[in-house]
């Protein structure tokens, strides 16, 4: 008997009892040849170990040289190295239907409905911005509370004339992170407008462009204007009377960021009425033009008494560049909008 997986067998009697097999070549030429010379109750592991101690594989080298032997008025065979696949067999009429490829998303199923309008509260990027700026106002009041309560109380007071520019750095950075965020305010304030009373719809491909260009250009407009101030009171006023009044005017601009930020709240998640927030800007605009005014007078003039100077100093260093902002963004926003 043939043991398990066993490729020897006492096949030599068989050999010497069996003419017909002893008529048969000593090696083996086909597989068909080595299973003959099983037995019959031959296991399928010992009939493959029998084929692979017959048989070694070994590697195919096909010709190099090109085949010339085909038969007259046919073709040149096809290289077996060569596989392709017809053009036919590798596209089809549902080669491009996403049902054909579940690897790619699918359309949409059923009718599609009016798309949702854009919305400030719907907007994750503006929402976080407006969380950065609380967070950035009360993280600036408590680090310098004391020196804007210290302003306040001296906000109406008469300074001498050797009083010097008591800010220190980090206030001064404070207040310029005010002043940065007082842009935003009146920006998003101005694109509430805008899209209420303008145009809804603009050829921006997105709401982020118009309120970057809303915020570059208030925040221009307040480096412009205190360029102007600083050019005009170097030429007539004291340096330290003119470093006294930027100050303040920080002061005022951080005052403005601090009163604007519960309507930008109102008018983004609480669908606040238009006109009552045009009318709480302007009160706003107002009460910082007043103090402004205080404030020049009281450094400027209080000594001199030149009140038309102080009228003119005002209106074309305060006045003019806010009817300039105004009309550029009423200008630019005419401009982008898009007109059915």
């Amino acid at each position: 008997m043939l043991q398990q997986d066993s490729i020897y067998s006492n096949t030599s009697s068989s050999f010497a009892t069996n003419d017909s097999m002893a008529q048969k070549p000593a090696k083996p030429q086909t597989p068909y040849q080595v299973l003959r010379l099983l037995p019959k109750d031959a296991t399928p592991a010992q009939q493959d170990s029998a084929i692979q101690a017959w048989f070694e594989p070994r590697e195919i080298h096909y010709s190099e040289q090109p085949d010339t032997l085909h038969l007259p008025g046919h073709e040149v065979p096809r290289d077996l190295k060569q596989v392709s696949i017809p053009q036919y067999y590798r596209e089809n009429f549902f080669s491009a239907d996403t049902l054909y490829h579940p690897e790619l998303e699918g359309g949409r199923v059923g009718v599609a409905g009016d798309p949702i309008p854009y919305a400030i509260h719907n907007d994750n990027i503006v929402t976080g911005l407006l969380i950065a700026s609380f967070l950035l106002i009360m993280f600036a009041m408590s680090r310098i509370s004391s020196f804007m309560i210290h302003q306040a109380k001296n906000f109406f007071y008469t300074p001498k004339v050797d009083q010097g520019f008591t800010e220190t750095g980090t206030e001064i950075k404070f207040q310029i992170v005010f002043l940065v965020i007082t842009s935003l305010y009146y920006a998003l304030l101005f694109y509430f407008f805008a899209t209420r009373r303008i145009a809804e719809t603009f050829i921006l491909s997105s709401e982020y462009g118009l309120l970057a260009i809303f915020a570059f250009m208030i925040f221009g407009y307040f480096l412009l204007k205190g360029l102007l101030y600083t050019l005009v009171n170097n030429i007539f006023f004291e340096r330290k009377k003119n470093l006294h009044f930027l100050g303040n005017l920080l002061f005022i601009v951080s005052l403005e960021g601090v009163l604007l930020f519960p309507l930008v709240l109102l008018l983004a998640y609480f669908q606040f009425s238009m006109q009552n927030a045009i009318n709480y800007c302007i009160f706003i605009l107002a009460l910082a033009k007043i103090l402004t005014f205080y404030k020049t007078y009281i450094i400027f003039f209080k000594q001199k008494g030149f009140f038309l100077q102080i009228i003119l100093y005002f209106c074309a260093l305060e006045m003019i560049p806010l009817v300039m902002l105004w009309g550029g963004l009423l200008g630019i926003t005419h401009f982008l909008k898009v007109n059915y």
